[in-house]
């Protein structure tokens, strides 16, 4: 049998990774197919434990630098809509036989469990998914920051973050084909770059507490095992 170099991970996944190629909301052929790879991945023994971004059904900075809107109110905005999605990825997860946990940053107690340290290590230890919603709970942070602050909290080994790219470039892989891609990078030069990996607070939260991130390509099928038996995939940030 395989086996994962990881025992504990906290999986990133971006709102818009949810959307597939509607454009907005969520695909429920898209999440269903991300619930059978974190299936996987539980099957191999490792404790899984999901943070989850907003951006496929409101973002909190863009409605505040586009619209005007008052960022605090914005970003509160933003962290309910990761609720949804996080309600969607346990349905997606139950129906294909895992058992979660919704932890919220914001308590709404008919929805998802208040976020208690020790209880999310609990529901991991017992082999559930936790799956945390609402962000750190404050406005201006962002999920990254969220996905740094959990992992460092509930003591993961590392942190995944599931893009739509296939690592860290250079600079927009995208707008610019003559990108290119590092299979290894150190924190300090993500920040001295200015490379719009992951937001600054995370990456140095990430980095005071020497906690390794892979960032690739969650649309490529068997990626997220490939990262938990530790074979190459993406950027290593370290």
């Amino acid at each position: 049998m395989s086996k994962a170099k990881y025992k504990r991970i906290v999986l990133k996944i971006s709102g818009e990774a949810l959307q597939g190629k509607k454009g907005h909301g969520i695909d429920p052929d898209v999440i269903l197919s991300i619930a059978r790879r974190i299936k996987e991945v539980k099957d191999l023994g490792v404790e899984v434990a999901v943070v989850i971004g907003g951006g496929n059904i409101f973002r909190g900075l863009k409605a505040a630098t586009q619209n005007g809107m008052d960022r605090a109110i914005a970003d509160y905005m933003g962290m309910l809509a990761t609720v949804l999605n996080g309600l969607a990825l346990q349905d997606a997860l139950e129906r294909v036989g895992v058992f979660t946990r919704v932890q919220t940053a914001i308590e709404m107690q008919e929805l998802a469990e208040p976020f208690i340290r020790r209880r999310a290590i609990r529901h991991l230890e017992k082999k559930r998914v936790v799956i945390f919603v609402c962000g750190t709970g404050n406005p201006y942070f962002t999920t990254d920051t969220t996905a740094a602050l959990r992992a460092t909290e509930i003591g993961a080994d590392i942190i995944f973050k599931a893009t739509k790219v296939n690592g860290v470039y250079t600079k927009d892989p995208v707008k610019y084909k003559n990108a290119k891609k590092f299979d290894k990078i150190k924190y300090l030069d993500i920040l001295k770059k200015g490379l719009k990996v992951m937001d600054a607070t995370a990456i140095s939260l990430c980095m005071d507490n020497n906690l390794p991130i892979i960032i690739f390509n969650i649309n490529k099928e068997g990626n997220i095992k490939k990262a938990v038996m530790g074979k190459k995939v993406g950027t290593l940030v370290s």
